[in-house]
């Protein structure tokens, strides 16, 4: 049992908000009342939020990042770039491994207590049972830390028998037996989505919505994108939303990421076919790919998480720090954007997307996870409300404390699950061992 006290706001979700204790019980679910006894945390002088979801992360950029020719450089050219470092590195479980443990640390550092994970990246010919183990290494990462974890078995140009072989594999080593893609325990879900139909074919849609329908697994994938958008226009004479309504790929299990060039009617087909939205503003923006227009979206209906995409193209994973760039941003594509929206965004409009509905809030019964952010010194001073200020005011601010499932895995500014210095010591030794 956990009691969280003495906090000076709690943000239960988007509408509702109070003062008091938040409690947790053993099952690791917010509750109403708890029995006496058990761990107490104290949020003296802290405003408490449910827990950040990271609704489009690339881990394995964590160890690519900042690489020349990479920076403010057109997608069509970031793309090879990156894909030569990648082959350069050898991609095996080892890296796999190394990369996720720093990412998911820096994650639960910022506030963030699920991430999802699109990995695309495979060594040509990968086989299934590499495949298994580099998805294995990310998933035992998370684990050790005490992150939750969405694995997304992607695809970027890999042959569709090779993306059904590899996927299925990794759902077998991963969820054993389980259909519906969520561990018994939560902290494991397993989704499929190649990274677009700039690099995918029809066929390997085709391979992973198979899949998806077999085991139950949500769908997610990268969608109106600069090159997106170009190479459609160019080897379809279609849009990405049109091949994609096509092919199957705009339903309510469905979530697509970026979507920074869409038109009026492309939003309102988003809308009518329930597919949900990720937003990752700092990948898009600092890189010059565009805008999403998320207020448009979300005043069609469609529900809007946020993302930081990769280290490849944002080099950090802090998705609160987004949040505030997000608020920054919005006022070039459409009507400024209110912080508590963007907060719901980060947390359960993220979670809507993986089809998650116990994440991203603070109500009973939900996921005892949340983030204990201290609003006492003189970064928010003056700030006339706390929660606002959580992203207007102390840019690059992070957590005092975080949970997971009623487990503190930061305390103190500090891992407990493990040493920094140990997981970047790791990723350190994996690359200097290839170059």
């Amino acid at each position: 049992m956990l009691t969280v006290t003495g906090a000076t706001r709690v943000l239960v979700d988007r509408s509702t908000q109070r003062t008091g204790d938040v409690l947790v019980d053993d099952a690791g679910r917010v509750v109403d009342a708890v029995a006496p006894g058990g761990e107490s945390l104290d949020a003296s002088g802290c405003v408490v939020t449910p827990g950040l979801v990271n609704a489009h992360h690339h881990l394995l950029q964590s160890a690519f990042r900042t690489l020349p020719g990479t920076r403010g450089v057109p997608m069509a050219q970031w793309l090879p770039t990156m894909a030569a470092a990648y082959t350069a590195a050898d991609l095996d479980p080892s890296l796999t491994g190394a990369a996720a443990g720093v990412g998911l640390a820096e994650a639960l550092l910022s506030g963030v207590t699920t991430v999802a994970d699109h990995h695309l990246t495979w060594p040509a010919g990968c086989s299934a049972e590499l495949a298994a183990g580099m998805a294995v290494a990310t998933a035992g990462a998370a684990r050790a830390l005490g992150a939750r974890l969405v694995f997304v078995h992607g695809s970027a140009r890999n042959p569709a028998a090779e993306v059904a072989t590899c996927a299925s594999a990794v759902v077998s080593a991963l969820l054993p037996g389980i259909v519906g893609g969520v561990s018994d325990d939560g902290l494991l879900q397993v989704a499929v989505g190649p990274a677009g139909v700039h690099s995918d074919a029809r066929e390997t849609f085709d391979a992973l919505a198979e899949l998806a329908a077999r085991y139950g697994l949500r769908r997610r994938t990268q969608a109106n994108e600069q090159v997106d958008v170009e190479v459609a226009a160019r080897e379809y004479g279609r849009r990405p939303l049109e091949l994609l309504a096509e092919w199957g790929w705009l339903a309510p299990d469905v979530t697509l990421a970026h979507l920074c060039d869409v038109t009026p009617s492309e939003i309102a087909d988003l809308a009518a076919a329930g597919v949900t939205a990720t937003h990752a503003p700092g990948c898009d923006v600092p890189m010059g790919w565009g805008v999403a227009p998320v207020a448009a979206l979300r005043a069609a209906g469609v529900t809007v998480g946020l993302g930081t995409s990769g280290g490849g193209s944002n080099d950090a994973g802090h998705l609160l720090a987004d949040a505030r760039l997000a608020l920054q941003v919005s006022a070039l594509v459409g009507p400024q954007l209110d912080a508590r929206d963007v907060l719901a965004m980060a947390t359960s409009g993220s979670a809507a997307g993986l089809g998650r509905p116990e994440l991203g809030h603070l109500r009973p019964g939900a996921a005892g996870d949340l983030c204990v952010w201290d609003v006492s010194g003189v970064f928010d001073a003056g700030v006339a409300d706390p929660v606002a200020g959580l992203l207007w005011a102390s840019p690059g601010r992070r957590p005092r404390h975080v949970v997971v499932g009623g487990r503190v895995v930061v305390r103190d500014y500090r891992l407990v699950t493990a040493e920094e210095a140990e997981l970047v010591a790791a990723l350190n030794a994996r690359l200097t061992s290839t170059v």
